[in-house]
C-alpha cells in the first residue's frame, strides 16, 4: 500500500523511489518504478481517477513545468542568436535533402564533395521546417526541440542520484547542461549532434533504470542504434553503453537486448540509405572506409580527419584543460569550457577517498554510469577529437559532476543525511554549476540577423540553367537557388577527387557533349584565386572576355563569383 500511495503522489509522469531490502539489480536496495507500470491495478485505476484534481498538486508538475521551460529556452536563445548559416549546412545539409527530394543523385557529381553520400534523412526536419515555415518560426521549433535535452537531464539526474536529487541537485545539473558551449552553439542549427543528442541521452536513462528489465535494454539499444543509423560518429555512444551493461545485474542478457535494440535501430534509420550505396556505389557507408569496401568510385583508402587528434598520452589526458583555458584544439572556432577538468578532478578525489577510506562510495548504476561516459569519452578522443561530436558528453558531464560531489561529500547513498551534510552538498553544487556556467563561453558556427535573412537574388546571366563546376567549399547550397535543370560538378574536393573513367567522370563529360542554354560556368569564393589547372581536365578555361558575376554569400559580406568557360585553345 505504501508504494501505491507513492506512486499516486508521484503522478504518471514522475519517478517514485522505493527501497526494499535487497531488490534485484542494484547493490544498495533501490529501484525505479514508474507509475505507467502500475496501470491496470487499483492502484493505477486510483491515479487515473485523481489525475484531473490534482495535477497541480503534485510533483507530475516538475517535469510538466521543465518540459515546457526547456522547449521555452531553445525558441528564445534562437531567436536571440539569429539565423544558422553554418559550414556545414552551405556544403552539405541543405544540398543533401534537395538533391533526394528533386532526384539529383543521378544527374550532378559530388557538389558536397564527400560529404554528398552521407546518410540525408536527419536534415529532413530542418530542411521542410527552413522552407514550409517563415523565418525565424521554423528554426525556433527547431531549437525548442533542441532545447528538450535539458528535459532528459532532468530524468536522467532522477534515476542516478535518486535520494540526492534535491532541487539543488536537479537544478545544477540541468545548469551546467543549458550552457554547454557546443550544445548552445548548435542550439537551432542544422547539425545533427544535438538532435541526436535527445535518443542517445534517453537510452542513457533507459539502461540506469533497467533493473534487469529486459525491455529497456532493448529500447535504449533502438533510441542509441537509430542515433547511430542517422550519424555514423554516434558509434561512440554505442561503445559507451555497451560498455555499460556489463556493470548490470545479468550482463550478457543485457548485452544482448542491447545488441537487439540497436541492430534494429540503426537498420531503421541507415539501413535503406547504406542498401542504395551498397547496390549504386559498392560501398553501404561510401565514402567511409573504401579501403575495405574498395568502391570503384574512390581510390582506396579511409577518410580520417586526424587534424583535432592528441599528439600523445600526456597530450590527451591534458585536453580538458585545454578547454578550461579556451584552447579550442579541437575545434575549428574558439570556446571556452570547465565542465570536463572539473569532472576530471572530482573523479580523482572520488578514487582517492575510496583508497583512503577503503570503502566503496559507488553504487552499482553509478559505476554504470562511469563506464558509460568515460568509454564514450575515451573512444571519441581516440577516433575523432572533433568537439561537435562530444555533445551528449557536454550534457553528460552535468550530472556526473553533481554525482562526483554527493559521493565524495557523502558517501554511498543513506536513506537520510544530516541538515549540515545536506547543506554542504548544496552549497558545493550550486558553486559549482554557477562557476562553470559564469566561465563558459559557447562556440559560434556563424548566424546572420533575422532582420537580413539569407535569400539571394540571382544575376540575370544566370537565369539559365548551365552547367557549374565547383572550384571551392562550401558552394553546394546555391545549387538549390539556381535553374532547377542545373548541373552541378564539385572537381575541387581533395578528399575524394572525381576518379577517371569512373561514373561521376563520365557524367559530367556525357553533360559537355550535350551542353545548356546557359553554357558552363566555373564557382569559388570571392578572394580565393581561381583554381583554373583543375579544368584543363575537361578541356575547359575561364572566358576571359566576359565578365564574372556574384551570388551573395550566406556569411554576411562573402560572395561566391561565377565566371564563364569556354573550350580551351589547343
Amino acid at each position: 500500500m505504501a508504494i501505491s500511495s507513492r506512486i499516486l503522489k508521484a503522478g504518471i509522469l514522475d519517478l517514485s523511489i522505493v527501497q526494499p531490502r535487497g531488490a534485484p539489480g542494484d547493490a544498495d536496495g533501490a529501484s525505479v518504478t514508474l507509475a505507467a507500470e502500475v496501470s491496470g491495478t487499483a492502484s493505477g485505476r486510483s491515479a487515473k481517477r485523481a489525475w484531473p484534481a490534482s495535477i497541480f498538486q503534485t510533483r507530475a508538475l516538475v517535469p510538466i513545468v521543465i518540459g515546457l521551460g526547456s522547449l521555452l529556452a531553445g525558441a528564445l536563445y534562437t531567436w536571440f542568436v539569429g539565423e544558422d548559416v553554418n559550414w556545414d549546412w552551405q556544403n552539405y545539409h541543405e544540398y543533401n535533402v534537395w538533391a533526394l527530394i528533386n532526384g539529383r543523385y543521378a544527374i550532378d557529381a559530388l557538389p558536397a564533395g564527400f560529404q554528398t553520400y552521407f546518410n540525408p534523412t536527419v536534415y529532413f526536419p530542418v530542411y521542410y521546417l527552413r522552407h514550409l515555415l517563415p523565418l525565424p518560426y521554423g528554426l525556433m521549433i527547431l531549437g525548442a526541440v533542441h532545447g528538450l535535452n535539458l528535459l532528459l537531464i532532468y530524468f536522467l539526474a532522477r534515476v542516478l542520484l535518486r535520494e540526492a536529487a534535491t532541487s539543488w541537485a536537479i537544478g545544477a545539473s540541468i545548469l551546467i547542461a543549458a550552457v554547454g558551449p557546443m550544445t548552445l552553439s548548435e542550439v537551432g542549427t542544422s547539425f545533427s549532434d544535438i538532435l541526436t543528442a535527445l535518443p542517445i541521452v534517453g537510452g542513457c536513462i533507459l539502461i540506469l533504470s533497467a533493473d534487469g528489465r529486459h525491455g529497456r535494454y532493448v529500447l535504449a539499444g533502438l533510441l542509441i542504434g537509430a542515433a547511430v543509423g542517422l550519424k555514423l560518429t554516434n558509434v561512440v555512444y554505442a561503445l559507451g553503453a555497451a560498455a555499460a551493461v556489463l556493470a548490470a545485474t545479468r550482463p550478457l542478457t543485457a548485452t544482448l537486448c542491447l545488441g537487439i535494440g540497436g541492430t534494429i535501430g540503426a537498420l531503421a534509420t541507415g539501413g535503406a540509405w547504406g542498401l542504395m550505396l551498397w547496390r549504386e556505389l559498392g560501398n553501404p557507408i561510401f565514402p567511409l572506409f573504401n579501403a575495405v569496401f574498395r568502391s570503384p568510385e574512390l581510390v582506396p583508402m579511409n577518410i580520417m580527419d586526424w587534424q583535432f587528434s592528441p599528439r600523445g598520452y600526456l597530450d590527451a589526458l591534458a585536453y580538458p584543460f585545454y578547454w578550461l583555458i579556451g584552447d579550442n584544439r579541437s575545434s575549428e572556432y574558439p570556446f571556452r569550457d570547465a565542465r570536463f577538468a572539473v569532472a576530471m578532478v572530482l573523479i580523482l578525489i572520488a578514487i582517492g577517498r575510496c583508497l583512503v577510506t577503503r570503502a566503496t562510495i559507488f553504487t552499482q548504476r553509478d559505476i554504470q554510469f562511469l563506464l558509460f561516459s568515460t568509454v564514450s569519452y575515451a573512444t571519441w578522443l581516440i577516433l575523432f577529437a572533433i568537439q561537435r561530436y562530444a555533445i551528449v558528453l557536454e550534457l553528460l558531464c552535468a550530472p556526473l559532476i553533481v554525482l562526483l560531489i554527493v559521493r565524495s561529500l557523502a558517501g554511498r547513498p543513506e536513506p537520510s543525511l544530516s541538515h549540515a551534510s545536506s547543506m554542504r552538498i548544496n552549497s558545493a553544487t550550486a558553486a559549482t554549476a554557477l562557476l562553470i556556467a559564469l566561465w563558459s563561453q559557447p562556440g559560434d558556427w556563424f548566424r546572420r540577423p533575422w532582420s537580413n535573412p539569407y535569400n539571394p537574388q540571382i544575376a540575370k546571366p544566370l537565369e539559365q540553367p548551365a552547367a557549374y563546376f565547383l572550384l571551392d567549399k562550401p558552394l553546394a547550397y546555391v545549387a538549390t537557388v539556381l535553374p532547377p535543370a542545373s548541373r552541378f560538378y564539385q572537381i575541387a574536393d581533395i578528399a575524394m577527387p572525381i576518379v577517371a573513367g569512373g561514373e561521376f567522370d563520365r557524367r559530367i563529360r556525357t553533360a559537355l557533349k550535350n551542353p545548356l542554354p546557359g553554357g558552363a560556368w566555373e564557382l569559388h569564393t570571392r578572394g580565393k584565386p581561381i583554381r583554373e589547372q583543375l579544368l584543363e581536365r575537361y578541356g575547359l578555361q575561364v572566358d576571359a572576355s566576359k565578365a564574372c558575376v556574384e551570388i551573395e554569400g550566406a556569411w554576411l559580406g562573402t560572395a561566391i563569383e561565377a565566371c564563364p568557360l569556354v573550350v580551351r585553345e589547343r
